[in-house]
């Protein structure tokens, strides 16, 4: 598979949302009776879509509301939420400071210390407003704060890095024991990033639920430029969900693949189920929404690193209500909002009654799917287009 790139190197090709098309049926579905429910941990949701752990898209309101849609939504536990009493103050400060000052702001925001009172105060608000509490940290806090989840009845607790290994190499500091620490967590556990077959199958062996497939596909992520790492997203959720199927015929358990990031519309969306995902993880999108924290700001992850920051302050705009963003009325033309309804009627074209039908649909490699046919929408940046 792979191409000579040099004497003596070869380099295997990998593909991105906009390189693939997919390939309508022999059948098509009503639309209204397709199947898009996921379930994870024991709980079912009607949406396959995971609000992003960012601080620009993830507040307790906006978990509470995306439970009550059907959907999930993670908190940021090591972000502005747990370290300052007053977060929308906090918030309101990033949103208004210009672009070339918006990196530094950020570093010095984060430098204040999580509050453990406050993880548990975060939680409790979502539980009493009967939300589902979804919460993320980093590997270095995973131990202490998914003790404080559990005790707050906490429904899933994601450990998230940039990169994540069993094998994890330092001898400054004891580094998480993933697989002690999925058998000792009381609630479900998710674990990402990562991007190969061979590392998938080596992080279900920890007896995690749900993996997390993407490094450095956001939208406000500069971890490829930054470190030039990373592998295009359709080849990664590929090459995951073949890890999950050959762990589930050797061991009988299932463990979800969530492509996260990289996505910005509904066809890419659909594209990601196609090649196998059982739900995906997205934060711009949601950043648009008018519950989102961020007043039309998304921010990566990794912006608030003191040294190597691997993010940046984008502007998405608000563009609506986090319902209409998922099941519309869509009154924009960019295919960024109603997404579940781009779902279905995508699944029912294709003829795909379900998610895992949808992960057998033909795809084909086409890199002239964005633009042909499409100058008019290019010239005059609409559509397809902008």
């Amino acid at each position: 598979m792979a191409e000579w790139i040099g004497i003596g190197r070869r380099g295997r090709r990998c593909y991105g949302f906009d390189e693939i098309s997919l390939v309508p049926g022999t059948a098509t579905i009503n639309p209204n009776e397709i199947d898009t429910s996921f379930e994870i941990g024991g709980k079912k949701f009607k949406i396959p879509i995971l609000a992003a752990a960012m601080d620009g898209v993830v507040d307790v309101r906006f978990a509470v509301e995306m439970s009550k849609l059907g959907g999930i939504a993670a908190l940021n536990l090591d972000g502005v939420q747990t370290r300052y009493e007053k977060p929308d103050e906090v918030l309101k400060e990033i949103a208004k400071v210009s672009p070339q000052k918006a990196t530094e702001l950020i570093q010095s925001i984060y430098t204040r210390p999580v509050k453990e009172k406050l993880i548990s105060k975060r939680i409790t608000e979502i539980k009493e407003k009967e939300g589902i509490a979804v919460v993320s940290c980093i590997p270095a806090h995973a131990e202490n704060f998914s003790k404080i989840a559990s005790s707050c009845k906490a429904d899933i607790f994601i450990v998230q890095s940039t990169v994540t290994s069993t094998k994890h190499i330092s001898k400054e500091y004891k580094s998480l024991d993933l697989l002690k620490f999925c058998r000792n967590t009381k609630i479900p556990v998710i674990i990402g990033n990562c991007v190969t077959y061979e590392t998938t199958l080596e992080l279900m062996s920890t007896g995690v639920l749900g993996l997390l497939i993407g490094v450095g596909p956001g939208a406000a992520c500069t971890t490829r430029g930054v470190l030039g790492i990373g592998v295009p997203q359709v080849t990664a959720t590929v090459d995951a969900a073949a890890a999950r199927d050959f762990w589930f015929k050797k061991t009988g358990k299932y463990v979800s693949i969530i492509t996260d990031g990289g996505m910005n519309r509904g066809g890419d969306i659909c594209k990601a189920f196609a090649c196998g995902a059982d739900s995906v993880m997205i934060g711009s999108s949601f950043a648009r929404a008018k519950e989102a924290p961020g007043r039309g700001y998304h921010w990566g992850m990794a912006t608030s690193h003191v040294n190597l920051p691997r993010g940046t302050r984008i502007c998405v705009g608000t563009t609506g209500t986090l319902k209409e963003i998922l099941f519309g009325p869509a009154n924009v033309d960019d295919g960024s909002q109603n997404l579940m309804g781009a779902l279905k009627t995508s699944m029912a074209t294709l003829g795909a009654g379900s998610l895992k039908e949808m992960q057998n649909v033909e795809i084909i490699i086409a890199p002239s799917i964005q633009t042909e046919g499409k100058i008019f929408q290019v010239g005059q940046r609409v559509g397809m287009g902008k």
